[in-house]
């Protein structure tokens, strides 16, 4: 979902090629110790994606254990594709982005970071744009500290925009009209980094003071019509508003067009929109973890368009078996896809549990079912049927940073119509700039 889709569908990449790569290449990638890229389980995390009925699964994700080298780190990421190469976008981010990201901050520091040396922790202030001008969780704490996460927050930002220059100028992936989310954290000891662009999620499970197990937005959807994004939207001459018929999606146009129609502010690709306020900065922020917090939840919008933060979170805790966490979740999302938009087509579907104390949950457990295009199934048991509550929780966030991607040029070419999660509709392509009339 995101973005809108032509009736055409370009040619994909060349059959036993990966996506964005020469012959060969993901299947190196693959290789790489600690390194799952599909349905499976490993030592700390289970991953389980699911195709909808849209076409090609467009979800993307991977875990990669033993991260930098460092036993006690672990990269973890989802990418959700929009648009007609979409798919082909999410997975190269996928395959490009962790490596990327790693040797920035081997360049930075020498080796993995090491933060609270002394033994003291990073207070969290943290909100869901907590890197804001004046915003930052650093605030009060030691200057060694502020160092720690400003230095990460720049390797994720750089890594982010290498990895959107490079999708620009790879010459098999047309990503003019094609893009993907992302949703990725690095875990290093008690240390947690996240960082976010797009509208897939981040959800902590922890305990309150009473013991109950509960959920804790770690990212905010950075969609077109918060605030901050919508500023920077309409100084770039991008327009924000929602089609008459979805009222309650907002979408990024371009100024003399009624397209692409995108249902996010923030995204990798679709350079079409690139000068028209859409950025590829991440939300980076920062956590402390600490012994109430159980697990961590990456998924993207398939799964929380019709579930609650709660929700997920109840049921990843009710798998007694870790490894059947994340398709259990799955299993409920698309049940819940059913009942709530039933003349709808279901939406992809992947996630990455990501539990905090190994020695509870699936340690022990090797990486299986290692796939390259993240469309395999594991031989897991089916989990036990849930019937959804299909309640519904809007997260109004807090201001977000005002980061810029502006010197990327732009392509007015348009798409001609778009599928949103909950219509049918085939819209016609737009030939005028009323946001009311078809």
């Amino acid at each position: 979902m995101g973005s809108c889709l032509t009736a055409e569908q370009r040619p994909a990449a060349a059959a036993g090629a990966a996506p964005g790569g020469k012959e060969g290449e993901g299947r190196r990638e693959e290789e790489v110790p600690g390194r799952i890229a599909g349905n499976g389980v490993g030592n700390a995390a289970c991953l389980f994606t699911r195709q909808g009925r849209k076409g090609t699964n467009q979800d993307a994700m991977v875990v990669w254990e033993n991260f930098n080298g460092r036993a006690d780190t672990v990269f973890c990421g989802v990418f959700d594709g929009h648009g007609p190469h979409g798919h082909i976008v999410a997975r190269k981010v996928r395959d490009t982005l962790p490596s990327k990201l790693r040797d920035l901050i081997y360049d930075d520091y020498g080796e993995s970071p090491v933060s609270n040396s002394d033994g003291s922790i990073l207070e969290e202030t943290l909100s869901p744009y907590a890197d804001a001008e004046n915003k930052s969780p650093m605030s009060g704490q030691k200057q060694e500290h502020r160092e720690f996460f400003c230095t990460m927050k720049d390797s994720f930002r750089k890594a982010f925009r290498v990895t959107d220059k490079e999708l620009k100028l790879h010459r098999n992936i047309d990503s003019i009209c094609s893009g993907s989310t992302a949703v990725t954290l690095i875990k290093q000891g008690q240390d947690l980094i996240v960082g976010n662009l797009g509208d897939s999620r981040a959800v902590l499970g922890t305990r309150d003071q009473k013991g109950r197990l509960v959920a804790h937005q770690l990212t905010v959807d950075l969609k077109p019509d918060h605030p901050r994004e919508a500023r920077r939207i309409k100084r770039c001459n991008g327009r924000v508003f929602a089609h008459q018929d979805e009222p309650d999606v907002a979408r990024l146009w371009l100024p003399n067009c009624n397209s692409p129609g995108l249902a996010m502010a923030r995204a990798f690709g679709d350079f079409c929109l690139k000068d028209f306020g859409l950025i590829c900065v991440p939300e980076v922020t920062y956590r402390q973890i600490t012994e109430k917090d159980e697990f961590i939840v990456l998924a993207t919008d398939g799964v929380w368009d019709v579930l609650t933060n709660q929700e997920v979170v109840d049921v990843v805790a009710s798998c007694s078996d870790h490894s059947f966490a994340a398709r259990s979740v799955v299993d409920l999302a698309n049940q819940a896809w059913r009942f709530k938009y039933p003349t709808s087509k279901t939406d992809d579907c992947a996630i990455i549990c990501l539990f905090l104390d190994k020695e509870d949950g699936a340690g022990g457990l090797s990486g299986s079912s290692v796939t390259s295009n993240g469309i395999g199934y594991s031989q897991w048991a089916p989990a036990q049927s849930r019937k959804p509550r299909l309640s519904s929780k809007r997260v109004v966030p807090e201001d977000a940073d005002d980061g810029s991607d502006s010197n990327i040029s732009g392509d007015e070419r348009s798409l001609e119509s778009f599928t949103r999660l909950n219509t049918l509709l085939a819209l016609p392509k737009f030939g005028d700039t009323s946001p009311t009339k078809k």
